[in-house]
């Protein structure tokens, strides 16, 4: 899989996941096999440059090459102004948002919004492309609704503005993330550019990373959701694709020391206080189908303080060790993609 000069590792890709993606999660997913892993949008509005949060999504202070920042917007020399900062910034390919389904995004005609405009789609992404000396890439959904599946069109236009790869979430943007992702739609747009594609959506195993590539014929695959508490779906993934064979799961200690290496690095990123919120979420991905793991989200919810979430964390796991070292879910969990092969 190469982008512009970047010859990635592999075709399995982070999907950019507001609140989600930021450089603790990037980190931990490329070295757990992520070929790419795409950032939090951000913003092309120049008065947010200054903005904590603004200036934390652009840190990629240790993050291993290539770097990949996501701008949204909707005003072609803003976009490109934006483009610019995140490439001075350390950013070595710039991915627009045209695929958020959000309604603040969408109420400002940014995201899924643009599908609707294809002109003005056309002007953001050449000034986008005119702007840097590094790769731009796209993502994009199906359409705005079901009577309106533009892709193929947009997809014409993105390769001959110059994106260097185009990312499609099987979904239009009235669909939001319900039904089932469209491949035969991103099959279709396949058999109509040149520029490498990237397939996204309800990819959650191995066998259906497989089965998208082959299906749409798309170059690689990108995971969302999926990754969330399961960083190690893309070295399970990538084994699966080279072997036919399923990869050994991580062990209760496994997914015990990656939960706290993650929570420590989200401490030292966001500072005590917002790292220990933020690190309730990833614990509960990461204990999500564990035994006895419903009583322990809960009480996790309620702890004010770093040095007892981490004190709770290896309790739990500790715990769970002493009765059986390997993944024990309970069985009635819903997560039956999770279930030890």
């Amino acid at each position: 899989m190469i982008i512009g000069k970047h010859k990635l590792k592999n075709n399995i890709i982070l999907a950019p996941m507001a609140g989600v993606t930021d450089r603790p999660f990037r980190v931990l997913c490329k070295k757990f096999g992520a070929g790419l892993a795409v950032s939090e949008m951000v913003t092309s509005n120049s008065l947010l440059y200054g903005s904590e949060k603004t200036l934390r999504r652009a840190n990629h202070d240790g993050e291993v090459a290539p770097i990949s920042v996501q701008i949204a917007g909707a005003d072609p020399d803003m976009m490109a102004k934006a483009a610019q900062y995140n490439m001075n910034r350390g950013a070595q390919i710039i991915d627009i948002n045209m695929g958020c389904p959000a309604k603040k995004i969408c109420n400002v005609m940014a995201g899924s919004a643009l599908l609707k405009e294809e002109k003005l789609v056309k002007k953001i992404l050449e000034s986008v492309v005119s702007a840097v000396d590094i790769p731009v890439t796209l993502k994009i959904r199906t359409g705005w609704d079901k009577d309106n599946r533009n892709a193929v069109t947009i997809a014409k236009i993105a390769e001959d503005a110059g994106i260097q790869a185009l990312t499609m979430h099987g979904r239009t943007r009235a669909c939001l993330y319900m039904g089932d992702a469209e491949y035969d739609t991103i099959a279709s747009v396949k058999e109509k550019i040149k520029i490498p594609l990237i397939a996204n959506g309800d990819i959650t195993t191995p066998e259906k990373a497989k089965f998208v590539l082959k299906y749409t014929g798309a170059d690689a695959v990108m995971i969302g959701r999926a990754a969330q508490g399961r960083p190690w779906i893309f070295r399970e993934i990538e084994h699966y694709l080279k072997t036919g064979t399923y990869l050994t799961r991580p062990t209760n200690d496994e997914i015990h020391e990656t939960t706290i290496e993650h929570v420590k690095d989200l401490y030292e990123f966001y500072g005590d206080n917002k790292g220990l919120r933020i690190a309730r979420k990833h614990i509960s991905w990461y204990t999500k189908g564990l035994k006895n793991s419903a009583y322990f989200r809960a009480a996790m919810n309620q702890i004010e303080d770093n040095n007892e979430q981490m004190d709770y964390i290896h309790l739990f796991f500790e715990d769970l060790s002493k009765k059986n070292k390997y993944i024990a879910y309970e069985d009635n969990t819903n997560d039956k993609e999770l279930v030890v092969r």
